[in-house]
Formats: C-alpha cells, sequence, structure tokens
C-alpha cells in the first residue's frame, strides 16, 4: 500500500518580515478564515532560539509514529515556529479533553479574585440542599483547594459514576456527593475529573453563569479567543474536566497568559498570585505511580491547580497528548494537539529534541535553515491509505443502493457515487447523511455530525468539519478514511463487496493506534436492491 504526502495545502506560518502569515488552504476548506487577534510572529533565530533545531524536533516526531495534529512555538511573546499536520489546520478548533481543567481552574481564579468564593470553602456550603443523608467527616472537610489539587480524598475517579448511570437522573453534583470519601481530604492525591466539575459547578452556582459564559469577558476576550465551544452535562453546567474546544493558538494565548503573570497585552486579567498558586505543587502526586517520585515521571513531580509540574515547567495536558507546556527558564509555552497513546514520549520529544533548540540570545540570520524549516512546516500532513484510484466494481456499483440487514445503528441502506474527482457515499437511517470524499486525497465538510450514525461509547456527539478520503486497495475493497478535524480523531470503514453484496466493517482511530483498544462495534451486511 502506498503513502501519500503534500495531499493537502494547509495553513503554516513563520514569522518573518519576508514570509506571508496569510493561511492558505486547499480549495475543499471552505471554512472561513476568522482567526481572532493573533501573536505577534518572529522568526527563531531573533527570538534566540535555532532553526535547525526546531527542524531537528519535527523530525524526531515524524521518526516518533506519534501523530501530532499541530504544534506552537512560542518565545519571549512571538510565535517562532508554528504547524499542522493536514487535514488539520490552523481555524479549526481541537478537542482539548482535560486540558480544559486549566480553563476550570482559571474560572476559578477569577470568581476568587472577585470575592466570589474562597479555597477555603467546603464543598458542601455551596450545595446543603444536594448533601447525602449521612455525611461523613471526609466530606465534611472537603474543600475547593481539595478539589483543584485532585486531593479530595477519593480512591476513584468519580466522574463515571456521574456520566454513566444514566437511570439516575439526579444532578451530576450530588451524584458526586453520594461517592464515598475514602482519605481525609489533602491527604491523598487521586486524579479525579469529577472534581473539576465540582469546580465548575462551584463557579456557576456563586456567579450564576456557566463557566464558558463566565470566561468569556474575562478571558476568552481579552486574549482574542473565538468560536469556543464546552461540553455540557444534563443539568446545564459545563464539564470543566474536559469538553472545552478552542484553536491551537487559542492555547498559546492560555499559556503565555500565565506565563506572564496574568498579564496579557500589557493588561493585568489574573492576579500574579492567583497564578504563583495555581501553578505551585499542593500535592505529592507520586503516591499511584509504579515507581513512586521518578525524576523521568512527569505524572510524579507534583500537582498543583489543575496544573502539572513536570520534569521542565509546568503543563496543563489531555488525553491523547493535548498539551499547553509551560517553560520559564526559556521563557516560552509550546501548544500540541495530537492523538498519541503514549504521552510521556510526547513529552519526551519536546525534552530531549526541541530543549536544546532554545539559545541564551539572539542568532545571526540563518536564511537556509529558516527556509528548511518553512518548507518543512509546510509539508506536514497525516499519512493516508492510498492505493487504486478505481476498481472494475466501480463501474458495477455506482448509482447502486445496497439494503442493510438490521443493526444496532438503524441504518437502512447505503448507496455509492463513483465520479472523476470524488466519491458519494450515503448513508440513510431517519434521515440521509452523505459523505463527500476524495480519492487518495481529503476532502473536507464543514459541520458534519460526529457519530450519528456509528456511534462509539464515550465519544461525545459534536458538530465538525469531516475530513474524508476514499481509496481501492483491491478489485473489491473500498477503504473510507474520516479524520472528524475538530477533535483528536477519526474512523475507517472498510466496504467488501461480493457480487451483489457488502459488508462494512469498522475501525476507529482510537483502536487502530492502540492495540489494547477494541473497536466493539459489529460488521453489518447488505444486499443491492
Amino acid at each position: 500500500m502506498a503513502i501519500t504526502r503534500r495531499i493537502f495545502v494547509k495553513q503554516v506560518g513563520i514569522g518573518a518580515l519576508s514570509m506571508s502569515l496569510t493561511p492558505v488552504l486547499s480549495k475543499n476548506f471552505s471554512i472561513i478564515n476568522n482567526l481572532g487577534s493573533q501573536l505577534p510572529r518572529s522568526t527563531p533565530e531573533l527570538q534566540g532560539m535555532s532553526s535547525a533545531g526546531i527542524s531537528s524536533f519535527l523530525d524526531a516526531i515524524e521518526q516518533s509514529g506519534i501523530q501530532f495534529h499541530s504544534v506552537m512555538i512560542v518565545r519571549n511573546g512571538n510565535v517562532v515556529a508554528e504547524g499542522w499536520w493536514a487535514p488539520y489546520a490552523a481555524p479549526l478548533k481541537h478537542t482539548l479533553y482535560s486540558l480544559s481543567k486549566s480553563f476550570t481552574s482559571t474560572a476559578v481564579g477569577f470568581a476568587v479574585s472577585e470575592g466570589k468564593m474562597s479555597l477555603e470553602d467546603t464543598v458542601l456550603s455551596f450545595f446543603p440542599d444536594e448533601a447525602p443523608k449521612e455525611v461523613s467527616p471526609n466530606l465534611a472537610a472537603m474543600k475547593v483547594k481539595h478539589l483543584l489539587c485532585m486531593g479530595s480524598g477519593h480512591t476513584k475517579d468519580t466522574m463515571p459514576g456521574m456520566r454513566d448511570n444514566v437511570e439516575d437522573t439526579s444532578s451530576w453534583v450530588k451524584k458526586f456527593l453520594q461517592q464515598p470519601v475514602d482519605k481525609e481530604p489533602g491527604s491523598w492525591f487521586f486524579y479525579n475529573s469529577g472534581a473539576t466539575y465540582m469546580c465548575s459547578a462551584i463557579v456557576q452556582k456563586v456567579t450564576g453563569q456557566n463557566i464558558l459564559e463566565y470566561l468569556k469577558p474575562r478571558l476568552f476576550e481579552p486574549l482574542g479567543i473565538e468560536g469556543m465551544d464546552w461540553e455540557m452535562s444534563p443539568d446545564g453546567v459545563a464539564v470543566g474536566a474536559s469538553g472545552l474546544r478552542v484553536k491551537t493558538e487559542d492555547i498559546a494565548k492560555f499559556g503565555l497568559l500565565y506565563l506572564q503573570k496574568g498579564k496579557y497585552n500589557d493588561k493585568q486579567i489574573l492576579p500574579p498570585s492567583w497564578i504563583d498558586d495555581a501553578l505551585t505543587s499542593h500535592i505529592d502526586n507520586s503516591n499511584v505511580r509504579p515507581r513512586g517520585k521518578h525524576p523521568e515521571d512527569d505524572w510524579a513531580q507534583g500537582y498543583g491547580y489543575q496544573f502539572w509540574r513536570s520534569q521542565h515547567g509546568v503543563r496543563g495536558d489531555g488525553a491523547f497528548g493535548q498539551f499547553c507546556f509551560l517553560l520559564p527558564e526559556q521563557n516560552a509555552v509550546v501548544a500540541v494537539t495530537s492523538e498519541s497513546f503514549n504521552m510521556q514520549a510526547s513529552m519526551n520529544l519536546v525534552w530531549k529534541n526541541l530543549l536544546p533548540a532554545f539559545l541564551d540570545k539572539p542568532q545571526p540570520k540563518n536564511n537556509s535553515a529558516l527556509s528548511a524549516l518553512k518548507s518543512k512546516l509546510g509539508k506536514l500532513d497525516l499519512t493516508l491509505p492510498v492505493a487504486n484510484k478505481t476498481s472494475p466494481m466501480a463501474n458495477r456499483i455506482s448509482g447502486k443502493k445496497f439494503s442493510i440487514d438490521k443493526n444496532d445503528f438503524n441504518i437502512e441502506s447505503v448507496s455509492f457515487l463513483f465520479n472523476p474527482d470524488h466519491y458519494l457515499i450515503s448513508f440513510k437511517s431517519d434521515s440521509e447523511q452523505q459523505i463527500k470524499c476524495g480519492i487518495n486525497t481529503w476532502i473536507l465538510t464543514d459541520n458534519f455530525k460526529t457519530q450519528t450514525l456509528f456511534p462509539i461509547k464515550g465519544r461525545p456527539v459534536v458538530s465538525t468539519p469531516l475530513a474524508s478520503s476514499a481509496t481501492w486497495t483491491d478489485d473489491n475493497t473500498l477503504i473510507l478514511t474520516m479524520r472528524f478535524t475538530e477533535t483528536a480523531h477519526g474512523d475507517q470503514i472498510t466496504f467488501v463487496f461480493d457480487s451483489d453484496k457488502v459488508n462494512m466493517r469498522f475501525l476507529q482511530s482510537v483502536a487502530k493506534g492502540n492495540p489494547t483498544t477494541i473497536d466493539a462495534r459489529p460488521t453489518i451486511t447488505g444486499k443491492m436492491a
């Protein structure tokens, strides 16, 4: 099977007077480019970095096999390198997973600074009507600061008990408060997404706004962050622990706010005291690590208020490798989005391959290295299955409909139309959903509802541009590859044709990239109508 590169024109910028920062997009990319107010751009050498060193970092990413979606490097307040692996691109938001937690912590910081609450307030003081009949001493002692530092006293994550039990229609707050608190708050670290949700619920309780609304005039607008969205609980509370979607540059702006002690564009947005407090370790988090406190384990260096202490600096991070690295010694921020299945390996790429590119003073111009870096950033893309553009089977089935046997997804039929420059694959259930895909290349479709046809347990349904491509691996096998480009994930459907029959097999990107994950969706069969 061949692999293509340079299959999709993507937005890339390296700041330089001689280099345009105007995003360049595929003709299939119809999203309006509204990036909001941008950070200033500069060159690596002018800001004391090595273009060649950044190129080496990109080479290491390529060799690692880890799937990065974007990277942005900010030094001295200037973006010195940025790139997106097609079909991901600068105007697109990206699911942050638990990097959302750092934004939730920030909402708490604003509420504290405005005198609406205190970190010493007990959790129960906000929700007396939601308390269980019997309140344990540990629950009674739990304070906001314990939620923030993952020291709530729980010994398991409370979020599954809140999210998954849909038959229990009581509020997520009540479900949280009903779960046992085995340890004295503050004495035991356990990473607990339910605790972050409670921070979100508390801010909403004291402000009358969910944290997305609350942060808009305080954080998002001052930083020029637009178009963000956040998953909400059934109670109308932002999930807080995950579910926020913003652009790569927005992550960098957020990191810069913290790096600059709460100041942005010469305006003090958050008190420096909150920044220091949030980034300071408040609890030893090595108790749950197999090796205890180990110098090369980035999950054992201490935990602040929804920020991790790292081997180098501090970070906010989210599942599958969503990172906001704060590097005070380098006066730098590095924003990364990805679908990584080894986040420690992702971080090691930064420590071992990017940190050496930071130098102690501005460097002489190096036009050849800068040009090579720009070229390398401009060719970033995800590997895409590429084989045959057509098949004898395509002529037989183009324009035809296959009736699908009874299935868990209520799909009634699938039909195919093979045009010279693109394919149309249509699925009919209660409504019809059509996928327009490139032939051995990406085509982007705006506002596609992910997982409405073939849902995957635990994956939220969100609107996202869909990048899709199809290829014939043999005369009877058509592979449809999809990336839900405002999430971290994708999906693959393999159609195997046999005379007038079709089998449809599924492989989500998580299962494809992580052998410990199994795609539980069964094969679907059908027959030409």
